[in-house]
Order: C-alpha cells, then structure tokens, then sequence
C-alpha cells in the first residue's frame, strides 16, 4: 500500500511540477529560515548552562533609590559574600568579582593590551566550571601576585599551556606567578575573560564599607538545600549592616532613610536567567534579549506558516483538477483514509525534499546569518542531539501541518458530484483561501513597517542633538602609561597642525569610566536633600574639545587657583537642586571614611547644558564634573584635513616618549554607534526576514494567479473575442488579489503599531512612527504583489483567444 502511494505521489508531482517546484522552493527557503532562527534561539537559551551547578547558582542584585536616582545593580558591596555565607545556612559558597582595567602584558620587546581582565576569589572554580588544563584549582587564586590564565593566553605568550610557576610582566614592572591554565571559557557564557587575579590583592575588597556597590557577587546553594534565600532575608542582612554605618555618616537610622523616599533593595538573578532576562548597570558584559528571542521565534514560526500556507493554497485551488481523480479512485473502492494517506504522503515527499534544500541553504546562508546576529556558530551545530531531534520533528510537523487541510478537503468530494461536473470552482470560492492569503501579507507587511521603524529610530539616534560634537574626535587609550610624562605630550599634540584641541580624561560619553557619588547641601550631610550624581575628572579643556554648551557661569580656568574646590555640574543636577540659579552654591562630598570621616565642600561655577553621556534609552541623570588630573584617555578633536600624515606625528611622538606601550585609538563616532549594535543588528535580520517572507507570500501567490490565468483561459478567450482589451483582462485577473492584499495592511496596521509602539518605549528619546511608515509599506506589499500577478495576468491577456477556442 505505501509503495504504491509513493509511486502514485511521485508520479502526481511530476506530472505537476510547476506547481511542485513552487512548493519546494517555497518550502525550502521557509524550512532554512526557520532552522537558521532556531540554532540561534537554542544559542542564547543556552548560556551558562555548562555550569555543573548552574541550577544552585544565583548572583546577588542590589537596588537603590537615593539622591532623586534609582539604579537597578548587578553589583553588591564587598562584604556582601562573606556576610551570606556566615548568615544564611542554604549557602554553601560565594565568589566575587570585580574589573581590574586592561592591562599592558610584556612579550619580547613589546607590551600587548589585554583587556580582559578581572579580580576574582579563590573560591571561583567552586562556584563555576572552568576545568583547569594544569595547576590546582584549590590553591590558584590564594596567593597575592597570582594570576590564571585561559589556553589561548598561554599559547599566546608561551607557545604551550604548560606554563604553571612561570610569570608574566604587567604593566611594565608587575610580576605574577601563573597558577593554573583554564579551558577557554565556552561562547555560551555570560562573562569572558582571560585573565583572573586573586582577589588577595584587592584591598578594597576587605573592606567592611556597606554603601559602596562594586563587586559582582554570586552565591551557591547547598545540594540539600537548594532553595534559595528570600529577598526579604537578603534585605534584613543588610539592613542590620548598614544602619551602623548610615547612622555615623548621614546621623539618620534606616527607617528615617526609607521614610524619605529613598530604599536599599536585594535579590537574586538565577545564573541561567542572566544573559536573556537581565539588563542592569554593572553588567559584565552586554546581555541578550528574551523579547528578541520571541520575536523571532515568532518570526520563525510565520515564515513557516507563510510557506505551508502556499501548499495549501495551491492544492486546495487545483481542486477541480483533482476531483475527477477522487471521483474515480472512490467509484473504484477507495476509502476516504486512502485517499488522505495519499495526499499526505504527497505532502511528505515535498517537505523531505524541501528539508534537504533547506540544510544546503542554511549552510550556505550560516556566515551571513553569523555576521547579522553577531554570533559564532558552525555547521556542526546541525548535527548536534537537539538539533537533529528538531529536525526528525519537523519533517513530520510540516508534512501534516501543509497537507492536513488539502488531504481532507480533496478526499472530501463526492464522486457523484464530481463525475456530473459539478465541482468546477477551481481557484473561486475559498474564503479559507483567502483567509491565507490575507494572512501571508498581513506578517509581511509587519515586518516591513518593523524595520522602518527601526531604521527610522537609528537614523534619529545618529542625527540627534546629544549635547556634545562627537565629529573628527580620535581617542587615544591607555595614556594612563604616560605617567608624568602626560603634560609633555599633551602639549607636543597640541601644537601639532591640524589639532584643534584636547582633554585627557577617562570620563567620556561614550564607552569610559563612570563613578557614582553622593552630594549634600549641608555640612552636616543632611540625606534629605543629597543629590546622587555622577562625578568626573576632567580638565580645564574637556568643555571646548566636546562642544559642550555653558547655559549659566563659567568653564574651569587656570587662572583661578580656586577653581580645585569648584564643580560643574548638569542642568538635571541644576534642577534637582531647585531649579533656579544654583551659581556659588555649596556641595560637600565624602572623601573618606576612615581613619575618621573627611568631607569636602565644593562650589558650582557653571551649569552645562544637558549631554547624553550614556544610551538614548536612558533618561539625562545628574552630572557633576571636578577639575582634576585623570589619564585614562586623551580626546583629541581634529580639523580632518590630512589625518593620516597628524596620525603618524602623533604616534612617533607616543613612540618616541613611552617605546614599547601599545599605541590605540577609535574614533569617537565609532564608539556612539557601537552602544545601538542590537538595534542595527535587529534592522538587518528585520528586513532579510521581511524579504524573505515577502519573497515565499509572492512565491505562492504567483502559483495562485498562474493556476487563476489556467482555470480561465476559455473565459479570457471569449472576452477577447467580444472586444476586451489587454487592460480589461489584467484588471480583472488582479482585482481579487489587490482586495485581498488591501485587506492584510488593515490587520497589519495596527498590529504593527502596538508592536513598534512596544519596542520604542525601550527608549527615553524616540521618533513618531507616522503615518508614511504604513503608507510605504502597505504600497511597497502591493506593487510586489501587483507585479507579481500582473505578470502572468498579462502573459494569459496577450494570448491568442484561438488557441483557447480551437476546441469549444
């Protein structure tokens, strides 16, 4: 019997097979789409799940609302680990870590930038799986001095990974023992870095200071007690650590703190919930995105459902051309189940095909897809368990999901009706079908109008006005290494033809150092009216090299010894401070908490215009700039005229004052753009999406109209021969598309705008969507699927009506 359905089935297809080869195109390039879209869901669903214990691992978050801010952290105090461990009996183990800052590496004669580097407890490889290729995991990261390292970074300085007891150069005249080599830490994980440092030798980190948040701290429940701690158990911890040391600085307890407005919040992040469902400050790397995840899941599925939906509308409209074939099979003895088996093995043989093509191009297709969503994944990821699982699974998803409906609706006919030719319908009378159709365009016209919305947003993003003039400005990293050298060779670039200024400073608005601190108003530091603010070192020049606007009072000035006790500060700092003129207001800030409490007193000089010195998805908070020496990085702004010959005086002249120190530099433009990533990311896969979506829908739809021209070619020959035009019988072939087509942007319109509307709340500074972005994607849809119709619309108008007639 199956052999027999399989011949009959091949034979039915070939026999058809315009019609099959639209299918399986349509099929194919649904099926590859969808794979590609899964191995990429199955990626970042699956980080950190190559943690032995990751289900009993959390990391401690912690809220706090002061000084008219709230910030949601990823960092705890130091003393937050320790304190867990002895307080709370679920836990087992903690381990902490915290940036220590790109270092300088010596090998030869040269020193290499390494970035990826970090403090981190003895108690790191108890925590997580990081598998050592040598030394003791016990013991690594106890000692002062001592470093471990990955595979890479061994083979990279060394050659080999045995390298145990060896040391390594940092900084120029640091030397640290290697304890242990580490398996290069999996794409997969939330955080990668090459180098770990214990944390021994991280003073701070023994500190009992329970109001400074810096530490990423993670806890480790006990097997017999994998339940976590509640938040309210947390919050008691550090409350009963806190209110001391609230008490001796601001002289108020913690009910007066709360009372106030203000509140200091714990609680947990599972480790496998933190790449997709955790977005905070202090977050060791940038996460993924569980909203995008399901968004393209979703498209995924549509896509899928956009090329079944084209096998169903194709069978169900060549109907008639079936019918007789069941009329006669069930006069013959057949049963309605054959009959359904039969189209269903139909369905089969197509999706296998289908399938095959889709893996040849999703391979194909795989590097471009990896460019797009910035990931690494290789061809073996199709051949991984869960994959070909999947894969088994949706052969037989899609075969039932594509040949359910047409299966029943042809096995359906009765053979009495069909052999009195009653059923001649063919392509007319299915409002299911067009239900489809409808539907088709509906998710075409969505992902279109998404990425208008998207580009339109990026294009608001590069071309708003964010308070400062990031144009022609070259950022020299690590001038940190200059040293006291750092006046000498500012003044030498300064004087450098084409430069029209500098400031050297790690505090930039774009990707640099942030530090977050508290005002008073008073001397007596009263926390009533303490203002929370971001506070930068700068120079004298960092106003003028930034384009950055003074709106009241003055920039920092040499000329005036006092200006060491002056600030500038924000208009959000303005305002929160009442409003009106805050010129020669007095600021006091803590400088130090031991060996007694040590405040500053500060006067405001000048307030700045307002200047996005973090995302557009973030509001302007409060800022205040001290004038200071900071080398983190030197910005220089530069006329643009003949940049490589003032790019190569400038490094001769690095060259020439700190030999050997690596010479870096990115464009500050550069790294604005490099914070909306994601969202260029997101246009390119939205439009590859729509066009792909758009490119099946019109697949099928030219199968509709080539089958619609089919079933009426005597028609069409008899309104030729009464006198109709070209025009008469294009217009009258396309009608019923462009209907149906005008209906999917009515659904697709509104869908589109809540989902768009969504999407853009992410962001503090967006654009309208408009009423254009529906009118351009609505008449974009329809001109592709005029052309397509029209297409073989016109092909069956220029006809010769003979040819149709010859034998009526």
């Amino acid at each position: 019997m199956f052999r027999n359905y399989f011949k009959t089935a091949f034979r039915n297809l070939w026999r058809n097979r315009f019609y099959t080869s639209i299918n399986i195109a349509g099929l194919a390039v649904g099926l590859a789409t969808c794979l590609l879209i899964m191995l990429y869901v199955m990626d970042e669903s699956g980080y950190d799940r190559y943690n032995l214990q990751a289900d009993r691992i959390y990391r401690i978050n912690n809220d706090i609302k002061f000084g008219g801010n709230h910030v949601d952290l990823a960092v705890a105090p130091a003393p937050m680990g320790p304190a867990v461990i002895k307080e709370l009996p679920q836990v087992a183990q903690y381990c902490r870590m915290i940036e220590r800052g790109s270092i300088l590496v010596k090998k030869g004669r040269e020193n290499l930038r390494e970035s990826k580097t970090i403090y981190a407890d003895s108690t790191l490889f108890e925590v997580f799986t990081l598998p050592f290729v040598s030394g003791d995991p016990k013991t690594a990261l106890v000692a002062p001095k001592s470093m471990v390292i990955t595979e890479s970074i061994a083979k990279k300085y060394f050659g080999h990974t045995d390298v145990v007891g060896q040391s390594l150069v940092i900084d120029d005249s640091l030397n640290y023992k290697i304890t242990g080599v580490i398996m290069d830490i999996p794409s997969s994980s939330h955080f990668h870095y090459d180098f770990f440092v214990a944390m021994s030798e991280n003073a701070d980190s023994r500190e009992d200071n329970w109001l400074s948040e810096n530490y990423t701290t993670y806890i480790l429940l006990k097997k017999e007690h994998p339940v976590p701690p509640t938040n309210k158990e947390l919050d008691d911890l550090t409350n009963r650590h806190v209110e001391p040391q609230l008490q001796a600085i601001v002289h108020q307890g913690l009910d007066e703190f709360n009372k106030s407005g203000n509140f200091i919040r714990n609680n947990l992040t599972p480790l496998r919930d933190i790449h997709l469902h955790s977005n905070r400050i202090a977050e060791l790397e940038a996460n993924g995105s569980a909203q995008f995840v399901y968004i393209f899941t979703a498209i995924a599925l549509f896509i899928l459902i956009i090329a079944c939906v084209n096998f169903m509308n194709l069978s169900t409209a060549r109907s008639a051309n079936r019918a007789k074939e069941v009329g006669v099979r069930k006069v013959l003895g057949s049963q309605r189940g054959d009959l359904v088996g039969q189209f269903l093995t139909e369905s089969a043989i197509i999706t296998v095909f289908s399938m095959l093509i889709a893996l040849g191009l999703a391979w194909l297709m795989l590097p471009y897809f990896n460019q797009l969503a910035g990931k690494d994944m290789h061809i073996r990821s199709f051949f991984e368990p869960s994959v070909v699982v999947a894969l088994l699974l949706l052969v037989p998803l899609v075969s039932v999901l594509a040949g359910i409906y047409p299966a029943f609706f042809l096995s359906a006919f009765q053979p009495v009706d069909v052999l009195k030719g009653k059923l001649s319908r063919g392509f007319k009378g299915s409002v299911l079908r067009n239900v489809l159709v409808v539907f088709q365009f509906a998710v075409s016209i969505i992902l279109i109008i998404g990425t208008l919305v998207i580009y339109k947003q990026l294009h608001f993003i590069r071309n708003k006005d964010i308070g400062f003039n990031r144009e022609q400005v070259m950022i020299l990293q690590g001038t940190d290494a200059l040293n006291d050298r750092a006046e000498a060779f500012k003044n030498a670039v300064r004087e450098m033809t084409g430069v029209q200024g500098l400031t050297m400073t790690g505090y930039l608005p774009v990707e640099g150092y942030r530090s977050q601190e508290a005002f008073f108003t008073s001397p007596t530091l009263d926390q009533k009216t303490a203002l929370s603010s971001q506070r930068w070192m700068v120079d004298d020049q960092y106003v003028p090299t930034l384009g950055l606007q003074i709106v009241e009072g003055r920039n920092f000035s040499r000329q005036f010894a006092t200006d060491s006790g002056a600030i500038l500060v924000n208009q959000a700092a303005a305002n929160y401070l009442g409003g009106k003129s805050v010129l020669h207001r007095k600021l006091y800030e803590i400088k130090s908490f031991k060996p007694s409490l040590a405040v500053e007193q500060k006067e405001i000089i000048g307030v700045v215009k307002n200047f996005n010195y973090k995302s557009l998805r973030d509001v302007v908070t409060p800022l205040c700039m001290e004038l200071g020496t900071q080398r983190g990085s030197l910005a220089i702004r530069t006329s643009g005229a003949d940049f490589p010959n003032l790019l190569a005086r400038i490094r001769n002249t690095w060259e020439g004052m700190v030999p050997g120190q690596p010479f870096d530099y990115i464009f500050m433009d550069e790294q604005f753009n490099n914070q909306y990533k994601t969202e260029q990311r997101t246009g390119q896969l939205f439009i590859s999406f729509a066009i792909l979506a758009i490119f099946i829908a019109c697949l099928g739809l030219f199968g509709l109209a080539s089958f619609a021209a089919e079933q009426r070619t005597r028609e069409i020959g008899i309104r030729k021969v009464l006198g109709a035009s070209a025009g008469n019988i294009v217009g009258m072939l396309s009608k019923d598309f462009f209907r149906l087509v005008i209906i999917s942007a009515l659904f697709a319109f509104p869908l589109a705008w809540w989902a768009m509307k969504t999407w853009l709340q992410d962001f503090a500074y967006r654009v309208q969507m408009g009423w254009l972005i529906f009118v351009l994607a609505g008449t974009g849809v329809l001109l592709l699927a005029l052309c397509t119709v029209s297409f073989q619309a016109i092909k069956a108008a220029l006809a010769n009506p003979v040819e149709s007639l010859r034998s009526e």
